[in-house]
């Protein structure tokens, strides 16, 4: 059941939305005149890594929405709980998160440094928490309030954790949360769901699979737009993926998402194989 037509007026905090798929929800969500907060680390222009936070919000604000850019690394909690207070002073609450925000290591237990392993399991796992626990106190005054994760389906069999126990465990944290939370904030009326791909995305971040066709990061904003303007108390505890939202909701064409026409698709992790 839709809560509403469109995300116009509403405040959406996006962690990682500088580029890739936190930044493409964030510009369909201004398309319908939403406030965007950009919650990353881009400051200056990286030499390999295209995008900024002042880039993202021009982008979003010549899209049609209002856009907060803040530097913030969410494993740092002064960093976060700073944020959040800075984006309910300024557009003056919050509806949505979006914890996008995500580190990768697609290495076996041997080849991961514990370093490599620390910043999965901080920005994964903890920074989806701890940005959760920020914002709630403000989505609960929200009409029809979302938390959404960019994270897969709790699927435990051994060939999703064998190959990259590390990076697994941390994104499994994410949905995990999803699970748990879902459950602790249904009395208040907050969704909380999670969203994941049928296939890789094109995003700075999937470099790490070369060589590979997938699809571009406007199929997951379209999908987390379809289920943020749902009514949040009767969407939550849910694992989507995006080609089933979009299905569902009548869209069942999906050549236009895809960034080499004609390839065969590679599946993305988590998800069973494409029919």
């Amino acid at each position: 059941m839709a809560a509403g037509s469109n995300l116009g007026g509403k405040t959406l905090f996006i962690t990682g939305a500088s580029r890739g798929i936190g930044l493409a929800i964030g510009l369909r969500a201004a398309r319908d005149g939403a406030n965007v907060v950009i919650a990353a680390k881009t400051e200056k222009a990286h030499p390999k890594l295209l995008g900024t936070i002042y880039t993202a919000a021009a982008e979003i604000e010549a899209a049609g929405g209002r856009a907060l850019p803040l530097v913030v690394d969410i494993r740092f909690e002064d960093q976060v709980y700073g944020a959040v207070e800075q984006a309910v002073s300024h557009f003056g609450g919050i509806d949505i998160l979006v914890n996008n925000a995500s580190a990768i290591s697609l290495t076996g237990t041997m080849e991961t440094p514990m370093k490599r392993y620390d910043l999965m399991m901080g920005v994964n796992t903890r920074g989806t928490f701890l940005c959760s626990q920020a914002c709630l106190p403000h989505l609960k005054k929200a009409a029809n309030p979302h938390i959404l994760m960019l994270s897969p389906p709790l699927n435990m069999r051994a060939k999703w954790f064998s190959p990259h126990v590390a990076y697994t465990m941390a994104k499994y944290g994410m949905s995990m949360s999803v699970l748990g939370m879902a459950e602790e904030f249904r009395g208040a009326g907050i969704g909380v769901n999670a969203l994941w791909p049928r296939t890789i995305i094109s995003t700075a971040a999937l470099q790490v699979i070369p060589g590979e066709h997938g699809r571009t990061p406007e199929i997951v904003a379209d999908a987390a737009w379809q289920i943020l303007t749902r009514d949040a108390r009767s969407t939550t505890g849910n694992f989507f993926i995006d080609d089933e939202v979009l299905a569902a909701a009548g869209a069942t064409d999906l050549s236009r998402y895809a960034v080499s026409p004609g390839k065969a698709l590679r599946e993305d992790l988590f998800v069973d194989e494409i029919a």
